[in-house]
């Protein structure tokens, strides 16, 4: 038919064309039709299918002109994968796939601080200060066999449009001296930053304006409260790292220096006409290091470790000398729902500490005196009082997995059964006035965010969205049903932070959706199925 229609030069009005295109698309390949043209015999205007564009219509960048494309960022602008950074994830970074795009239209080299190997992880000095990436081994993810060879003192030359930086908070870019080496070993500089860096007095924002970029994309935030999340709500006090000029610290940072930050950085980069992207913030506590650990797997199976009548047994054990005899105290303190009895049928919470409960150690302490005498009693005060049993509101964190039901240093048995009889500690969970925290500081940064981004006139992507749709059902995209299951879900990596190959794709993919409706562009999104859902052990 399509021969015909050229052979005999059959009038064909716009809306026909487009209806044909469509049929071609489904029924033959693209690169067939790369290189035809229709005339339209009212018009005499050709055009001509490009299939690197969305819809086959001519690819554009719109109006922005992206010849000069530098990315400003953290950890996921980086490519950072399956807990290290290695060549391969470096290459699949959302930045490295948006460059690939613009390159279609005019974008010129991206350049990517690369690291030495695939297996991930830094020395300095010949010493390992960041360990290797994680392989699924079909039973659990483990490190990859392998040594670091990415030595940090081993200086790149040059600049470097990918400047996303693991690790990094807003304040980081505009910090002098993150990326001095003499600063790493005491947390004062970023070992990433310092094998790229200009100088050692250099800002990671004077490094990137100093490019001239015609075109950037900034997501950063998520660190000003990742940090503090991931160690379960250990601020910077409670870790004995006081002085504020540390970069290293986990405390959430204030919304008012977010937002200073993120406007000084924006205002630099789009200080000679530059025009841009940026992305809002998910809620950390979305992801799989929050959501995979219940809070409560202590079944009788499992405190049976599989025969039920023992777990049973140890069930109705746990609720005679200790649930029972600590309800009973804690009620008479008007605390009693702190603690209720184990179930044998049904899934019973980890016991764990909050630190936002009045401390009724003192309490504990009398009233077990008389029936364990003063030195277990106080023991006993000082365990249990600040305990409590996990709620669905509490996240237990992904590496708190190998901490269940082991045994803490220095507790005596029988108390020495962590989630069970001895508290989980605050490391180990964000509780729920935590997440709450969490929260409200994200819904800062975003506003910050979204404000600015429309007084500059910058595309946005809205990944916050995206993000809670992944963790209550998923979304469709190319057919494939993507989660943040841990492992599974195909959106993140091993670390259960980071994204996968495809989650990096994807993400991509909004970033280019953003600038196609902000600038009038015409990029074409990548086809996600294409991209791995895991790195294998070897690379």
């Amino acid at each position: 038919m399509v021969n015909n229609i050229l052979h005999h030069g059959q009038s064909i009005r716009n809306h026909s064309l487009i209806l044909n295109y469509k049929t071609m698309i489904k029924n033959f390949k693209w690169l067939l039709f790369a290189s035809l043209a229709f005339v339209a015999c009212d018009s005499e205007e050709e055009v001509t299918i490009d299939a690197n564009s969305s819809d086959g219509k001519p690819l554009t960048s719109g109006t922005a002109t992206v010849s000069k494309y530098v990315a400003l960022g953290d950890s996921y602008a980086a490519g950072f994968s399956d807990n290290a950074l290695f060549i391969a994830a470096q290459q699949g970074s959302y930045a490295n796939i948006i460059s690939q795009q613009f390159a279609l239209t005019g974008g010129g080299e991206f350049k990517t601080p690369l690291m030495a190997d695939n297996v991930g992880g830094l020395l300095l000095g010949g010493n390992v200060i960041q360990g290797v990436r994680l392989y699924f081994n079909g039973s659990a993810p483990v490190p990859v066999a392998g040594r670091p060879s990415t030595e940090v003192t081993t200086k790149l030359t040059g600049s470097f449009n990918n400047m996303g930086i693991p690790g990094a908070k807003s304040y980081h870019l505009v910090a002098p001296g993150y990326g001095n080496v003499a600063g790493v070993a005491t947390g004062q500089a970023n070992p990433y930053f310092v094998r790229f860096s200009s100088s050692a007095s250099t800002t990671v924002l004077a490094d990137a304006v100093v490019q001239d970029p015609t075109f950037f994309s900034l997501w950063i935030g998520g660190n000003d409260v990742l940090s503090y999340a991931t160690s379960g709500g250990i601020g910077r006090n409670q870790t004995g790292n006081l002085n504020p000029a540390t970069y290293g610290g986990n405390d959430i940072t204030d919304p008012t220096v977010f937002a200073s930050v993120y406007s000084n950085v924006v205002n630099a980069m789009t200080a000679k006409g530059a025009k841009g992207v940026v992305a809002n913030l998910p809620y950390v506590t979305a992801l799989p290091f929050f959501t995979t650990v219940p809070f409560n797997p202590l079944t009788a199976v499992v405190l049976g470790r599989g025969n039920v009548a023992v777990g049973t047994a140890t069930i109705q054990g746990l609720n005679t000398q200790l649930y029972g005899p600590l309800k009973q105290a804690l009620t008479a303190f008007g605390a009693g729902s702190r603690i209720e009895l184990l179930s044998t049928t049904t899934a019973n919470p980890l016991l764990i500490v909050d630190e936002s409960l009045p401390n009724l150690s003192a309490q504990l302490t009398a009233a077990f005196t008389p029936t364990l005498g003063l030195q277990s009693a106080t023991f006993y005060g000082q365990v249990f009082g600040q305990a409590r049993q996990a709620t669905r509101e509490d996240l237990v964190v992904l590496t708190a997995r190998a901490v269940i039901a082991s045994a803490p240093t220095g507790v005596p048995a029988p108390l020495n059964v962590f989630g069970v009889t001895y508290p989980m500690q605050d490391l180990h969970v964000l509780t729920k006035a935590e997440v709450v925290e969490v929260k409200v500081a994200t819904d800062a940064y975003n506003n910050t965010i979204k404000s600015i981004a429309d007084a500059k006139g910058l595309a946005f992507v809205e990944l916050k969205s995206v993000t809670d749709q992944l963790a209550n059902g998923g979304i469709i995209y190319n057919n494939y049903r993507v989660t943040s299951a841990f492992v599974t879900g195909g959106m993140f990596s091993l670390d259960g932070v980071h994204p996968s190959p495809r989650g990096y794709a994807i993400i991509a993919n909004l970033f280019t959706e953003a600038i196609n409706v902000k600038f009038g562009a015409n990029f074409k999104n990548k086809d996600v199925s294409l991209y791995r859902i895991l790195y294998p052990a070897s690379l």
